[in-house]
């Protein structure tokens, strides 16, 4: 197995070689740009994230969870009449339960991206190249005849191919 990384010179030609290679049947791992490149993700076959649902589920937890408490709270362990007000007074509850829902979808989103991409603190980065990130645009693919996704490279116009051996 060999990981291929193919450099442009430009966006355009990024992602016209990123549709040819799906179309080939390479398998696209990664694209390195200096700013985000509008369709990359089209092009390369990436679906959409699940992670607005982790967002929202852990939102209404957060809201359930701080409703549930100052219910308990107020009509439960410390009930205490004020002026007549009803032990269950919902609409002073909806600001905390909002901030609630608020942090436990922030903290529980971050905490599930971190999870899925395999990141923590003290990781090295690891990338293809020098400068990879600063002015270049590179695909990536895995391929198991490295010589033919070469000239399949050279052949989209691309300005440098480098090969890597995959143990």
């Amino acid at each position: 197995m060999t990981n291929v990384f193919a450099t442009f010179n430009d966006e355009h030609s990024l992602l016209a070689a990123a549709r040819s290679a799906r179309e080939e049947d390479l398998v696209i791992v990664d694209a390195y740009t200096p700013y985000p490149v509008h369709g990359l993700e089209a092009a390369m076959g990436i679906r959409r994230s699940r992670l607005t649902y982790a967002c929202f589920l852990f939102g209404a937890a957060g809201l359930i969870g701080g409703l549930g408490f100052q219910l308990w709270v107020f009509m439960v362990n410390w009930p205490m009449n004020v002026g007549g007000k009803s032990l269950n007074a919902l609409p002073a509850l909806i600001p905390v339960a909002f901030e609630t829902a608020i942090l436990f979808a922030a903290l529980g989103t971050v905490v599930t991206f971190f999870a899925v991409a395999r990141l923590f603190p003290g990781k090295r980065a690891s990338l293809a190249a020098e400068g990879i990130t600063d002015s270049q645009f590179v695909l990536a693919v895995e391929s198991d005849d490295g010589e033919r996704a070469k000239e399949f490279f050279e052949d989209q116009g691309a300005v440098k191919v480098e090969m890597e051996e995959i143990s």
